[in-house]
């Protein structure tokens, strides 16, 4: 089985669950490097993750496997900071993520959901690298 369906289905396995809740990052990577037996190195959020991969990035309707990433201020001690939120996509417009609950919703709507802080995630780009790439850039 390919990196991206172990990944999808570990995701898939995890929806309703609370136990990513505030913890998109963690989610995704959880999903690709638990499913498969391996290690990712990206950034502390997934916003410096999103900056660390602007050379892959582009925007569209995210492929299956892709990495999906938002602009989005989140809550912290020191005042609202943009940490960005991210998800993986189906392929067919729909993500996977870790909100309130682990999730699936479309690309666009995810823009819709309302953080602590008030904000909407914005949608950014994806990273073109999915889960079946990565494996290679050990």
């Amino acid at each position: 089985m390919k990196l991206t369906e172990k990944m999808i289905r570990f995701a898939e396995c995890k929806l309703g669950s609370t136990e990513y809740a505030g913890w998109c990052l963690a989610f995704i990577e959880d999903a690709l490097e638990i499913s498969n037996h391996i290690e990712i190195f990206g950034g502390d959020s997934a916003k410096e993750s999103c900056e660390m991969y602007k050379d892959a990035l582009r925007g569209g309707v995210p492929e299956r496997g892709a990495f999906v990433f938002y602009d989005c201020l989140c809550q912290s001690e020191n005042g609202p900071v943009n940490w960005g939120h991210c998800g993986v996509s189906f392929g067919d417009g729909r993500v996977n993520h870790a909100w309130d609950v682990v999730r699936i919703d479309d690309y666009l709507a995810i823009e819709k959901l309302t953080a602590l802080t008030g904000d909407h995630p914005k949608y950014l780009v994806i990273f073109l690298l999915h889960a079946d790439s990565i494996s290679r850039l050990e």
